[in-house]
């Protein structure tokens, strides 16, 4: 089995079932686990996340550029045999569109799986959807990221739950939604703002403060926590936290889970503390 995976989430599926070693392609943005560095790489992007400002990126991706570029004579010679995509988002990963006009013009023409989930269950049902079309039995993988989000809801269930907003980019101001709401109800959190499920639009700064959140939490979509704070909005609240977006928020992959467990330790210092880069306090606003 030839597997190119086309988008970050999927890897982490093929991480979690095992399979790393029948991954022949990879996108750029494939960063974990560590051994996928030696996997080829079969897209690109023109845009630089770290000299051009959120705004800046806001308005390329919203001017019709090209925001990822697709090799298809490399993933032709990889010659897959599965390629896993999505049609969720064309900002997040290439979109199923280009991947499915270029899988037609290919000499052999690999399954193609698009991953479309907008809810923790869905997000956690695409290791099945994913395994099965692999010939791997996932139901022992699923059933311990469920124990393990069943494990912090019992922990924070008794517990006053601080009002949460969180935000996946910061100029235009963009609330998160999707699955992000209920990672923060399972860590004992009352989400803000966004809705389980919901596809969210930009609001302003001041739609957050009339919220009157607890918390803030900081995940911009695809910047790690040291690109976050080069760009610090100049806004007040009770705390707020630069959390690691990519790793574990904005991929809807098994690692959303791990998520629920850093923001039960953020919210209410339960369990192991986060490691290093997975969270980070800013000094109270006074």
């Amino acid at each position: 089995m030839r597997i190119v995976s086309l988008l970050p989430a999927a890897t982490d599926i093929v991480a979690e079932l095992g399979l790393l070693e029948h991954l022949v392609g990879r996108t750029h943005e494939c960063d974990w686990p560590a051994e996928v560095a030696s996997v080829p790489v079969v897209t690109s992007t023109g845009i630089d996340q770290n000299t051009l400002s959120s705004r800046e990126i806001s308005a390329t991706v919203h001017h019709g550029s090209s925001l990822y570029g697709l090799d298809t004579d490399l993933l032709n010679d990889l010659k897959p045999d599965v390629i896993l995509t999505q049609d969720l988002c064309d900002v997040c990963a290439i979109s199923y569109e280009k991947v499915s006009e270029t899988v037609r013009l290919m000499d052999v023409g690999p399954k193609v799986l698009s991953l479309e989930p907008s809810t923790l269950d869905e997000v956690l049902d695409c290791l099945r959807t994913v395994g099965d079309t692999l010939g791997v039995d996932s139901n022992d993988k699923i059933a311990s990221l469920h124990h393990r989000i069943d494990h912090v809801e019992q922990q924070t269930r008794t517990l006053e739950h601080p009002r949460v907003a969180a935000i996946e980019w910061l100029d235009p101001v963009w609330p998160a939604g999707h699955w992000v709401p209920e990672q923060i109800a399972k860590a004992g959190g009352v989400p803000l703002i966004a809705a389980k499920g919901e596809h969210t639009t930009p609001i302003t700064w001041q739609t957050v403060h009339d919220a009157n959140p607890d918390v803030v939490l900081l995940i911009p979509c695809g910047f790690p926590p040291e690109r976050t704070l080069k760009e610090l909005p100049d806004q007040r609240f009770p705390e707020t936290w630069v959390l690691d977006g990519p790793s574990y928020y904005n991929r809807p992959g098994p690692r959303v889970v791990r998520g629920i467990e850093i923001l039960a330790n953020v919210l209410h210092d339960i369990g192991p503390a986060p490691e290093p880069g997975e969270a980070l306090k800013l000094a109270p606003w006074t």
